[in-house]
């Protein structure tokens, strides 16, 4: 199949004012798994900067004395160096709720205020619509004389607290509060995309347009205040001028895919659901195997773009990986659950025994927290992005995500082989059964099945190999109030009145 059957065509995102092209060719994609991975390599790259060269980043939450890589690698210290050595350092981060919401304000102001105290400029970014956030995580790393070396991050690392842990699933020595299931330094479960050639540019535009973006950065008249007294930054500086495109790369076909919420947005005025609208595309190729991992997988109307394809398609198969736990506990996990009990309920009904979920733990036995945004169809098309599989991240929140094609058609199963590897605790060589995707599906489903056993026949003889438990619905508490919380809070719905009519996008 070519790549206008997999990819969006300028018409089909559905967004004039779209990026263009819709996509680029040429590039070399790389996945980073796991947040100790990308943070260093992110700080060899922040520190190769030199004066005139840039730095853009988004992030959802920034935590200033989170370690890259160890001793004195803070990264509010890493970007304000970079800033004093004449780096252009421009980073939006979301002006978030109240701390008491389990999110990340003071965290959040701390880190722009330390980047604007060295030259930079990081800027709490509220223009959201009520109850949404800015979720887009990337990294633009632009080099004024040394173009070759030019580099884009995008995927679902935040530069914050918990996201730096590795294989081994141990946690970050710098945890953030959690259900107590994952323990004091939950082991975390992550991955971003590293982008070189012309996809670049059209990630380093994403942050422009939002950068320049007339609106007040936010409307709260409490916020303005503070800002007014406290000296707070609220009027975006001027860019440096757009570099030339990089020049090609590589075999990858990049497709960069958003979300954006109907709020008269310059960049996207009514709106843009092009992650919605690539996936729904993608799903219709779908032959063999889905594989996806997510933080959520919770929205009815969005496992029934899925369950539309295992239903029309008796051969396919879907393995899903998600955490055992909701990431917090009270009324917050009540709407989570009641989400992924009628989301998976709608999977099981339509694919039966070819629709498999997991949850993962490390070898200590302690569930892992599972935060990726990964997704590869056939071994074909793969995403990976800043975007959950819910309502809220195809129609409410700002998102980014990656989607490539490789000419030489091996990105997309190399990385679902990688992540098999790990969770099967398999040398990278040992992958005889895990490429055709019925094996594949067994092999997994063998695993999870003996450690299962292993713990119901009170822990005897060794630990078989492999990270997959079977994932275990939590019984959905007080269901009334969970469906309200879930619909009206948890995981709002930002499409037009007549597209929720339709249940388009």
């Amino acid at each position: 199949m070519s790549t206008e059957d997999w990819l969006l065509d300028a018409d089909e995102r559905g967004n004039p004012v779209a990026l263009d092209p819709s996509w680029t060719s040429g590039n070399d994609v790389r996945p980073l798994i796991h947040g100790r991975t990308y943070f260093a390599e992110l700080l060899a790259g922040i520190r190769r900067l030199a004066a005139g060269d840039y730095v853009f980043f988004t992030d959802w939450r920034g935590d200033p004395d989170e370690r890259l890589d160890g001793p004195d690698t803070e990264i509010a210290q890493v970007l304000s160096a970079a800033a004093e050595r004449g780096v252009v350092v421009k980073g939006l981060i979301w002006r978030s709720h109240l701390d008491k919401l389990y999110f990340s304000r003071a965290e959040n102001r701390h880190l722009g205020t330390d980047i604007e105290r060295a030259g930079g400029e990081g800027l709490l970014d509220m223009r959201v619509r009520p109850g949404g956030c800015h979720h887009q995580k990337l990294v633009v790393l632009r080099h004024r004389d040394r173009p070759d070396l030019d580099v884009a991050y995008v995927g679902g690392i935040d530069l914050c607290h918990s996201r730096n842990d590795d294989a081994t699933h141990a946690g970050d020595p710098q945890p953030v509060a959690m259900s107590g299931a994952y323990g004091r330094r939950p082991p975390w479960h992550d991955a971003q995309a590293a982008i070189r050639g012309p996809a670049v540019a059209q990630v380093d535009e994403v942050f422009r347009q939002r950068w320049t973006d007339p609106a007040p950065l936010t409307r709260n008249p409490v916020a303005r205040l503070h800002d007014l007294f406290t000296g707070g930054d609220d009027q975006p500086g001027p860019l440096p001028p757009r570099p030339a495109v990089p020049r090609t790369r590589g075999t990858h076909t990049v497709q960069l895919l958003r979300t954006y919420p109907p709020r008269g947005y310059p960049f996207a005025p009514d709106g843009e659901r092009s992650i919605a609208r690539g996936y729904q595309k993608a799903l219709r190729q779908a032959r063999d195997l889905i594989y996806l991992e997510d933080q959520y997988l919770w929205s009815d109307e969005v496992a029934a773009s899925f369950a539309e394809a295992l239903r029309d398609r008796p051969g396919l198969r879907m393995i899903a990986v998600v955490p055992p736990h909701p990431d917090m506990t009270g009324v917050s996990a009540l709407a989570q659950n009641a989400g992924r009990a009628r989301a998976l309920a709608r999977l099981r009904a339509a694919g039966g025994d070819r629709f498999a979920v997991y949850s993962l733990e490390n070898h200590a036995g302690t569930p892992i927290y599972v935060h990726a945004k990964v997704c590869v169809i056939d071994d074909t098309w793969a995403t990976i992005g800043s975007d959950n599989f819910n309502r809220r991240s195809w129609t409410h929140d700002s998102e980014l995500s990656c989607a490539v094609l490789d000419d030489a058609g091996a990105y997309a199963r190399n990385l679902r082989l990688a992540l098999a590897a790990e969770h099967l605790d398999r040398a990278a060589a040992d992958d005889h059964d895990l490429i055709d995707a019925k094996s594949a599906f067994e092999a997994f489903r063998r695993a999870a099945a003996a450690l299962d056993r292993w713990y119901a026949d009170g822990r005897h003889g060794d630990r078989p190999a492999g990270r997959l438990r079977a994932y275990v619905q939590p019984p959905v508490r007080r269901r009334w109030l969970a469906s309200l919380l879930y619909r009206t809070v948890t995981d709002p719905d930002a499409r037009p009145r007549g597209m929720r009519r339709t249940d388009t996008y």
